[in-house]
């Protein structure tokens, strides 16, 4: 068990990665933000506590394109009409790399946890309630979601952990990366009853 006085969420960033990600020929490729994408992770992120939620893209226009979503809803006008979007949005930053995340949420230190997720089966997944004992040990952890077709080799590459994909009703298994990240963050983070 880890011994900070931290929350288990506070000690936990989600990074939402358009590069690098593979296209369906399974080429590297940089996807586009969307803006629904921000605005909702960032009200997911806000409900279970989360550190920090990174918008990964090295495109300038996309990076600009986020800060602009984030200064509405945190001191422009969104922020007057919608205090609990300016609430959500106050811990959403724009990086141009993982590594750049990884260095801004403090994932270097020793034991620090980078968890990736997948629709896919692959080797050695392990299960959310592996993935919550992870997160109680780490003092620091990450929980990446790729956009497109999913994470490239190289952040691939960058993982202490793979998580289980979420099981469908069969073999469709294709969840906005919103909704899967709605899941996921409640299997590691929310109450059990």
């Amino acid at each position: 068990m880890n011994d900070s006085m931290e929350p288990l969420g506070a000690r936990l960033a989600v990074g939402l990665v358009h590069h690098p990600v593979v296209n369906r020929s399974g080429n590297t490729v940089t996807s586009s933000v969307t803006s629904l994408d921000v605005h909702d992770l960032a009200r997911v992120c806000r409900t279970y506590g989360v550190g920090g939620l990174y918008i990964v893209t090295p495109l300038e226009a996309q990076a600009r394109l986020v800060e602009r979503i984030i200064a509405h809803w945190t001191t422009g006008y969104g922020s007057r009409v919608n205090p609990e979007r300016k609430e959500a949005m106050r811990n959403v930053k724009v990086v141009d790399t993982i590594e750049d995340m990884m260095d801004n949420f403090g994932l270097g230190m020793e034991g620090a946890a980078v968890m990736i997720t997948s629709a896919r089966p692959g080797p050695e997944v392990i299960s959310y309630s592996e993935g919550r004992q992870l997160l109680e040990r780490a003092p620091r952890a990450a929980v990446l979601f790729g956009t497109a077709h999913g994470l490239a080799g190289s952040a691939l590459e960058l993982a202490t952990a793979r998580l289980a994909p979420i099981p469908g009703m069969d073999d469709y298994n294709h969840l906005p990366v919103r909704s899967a990240a709605s899941i996921i963050l409640d299997r590691l983070l929310g109450r059990v009853d």
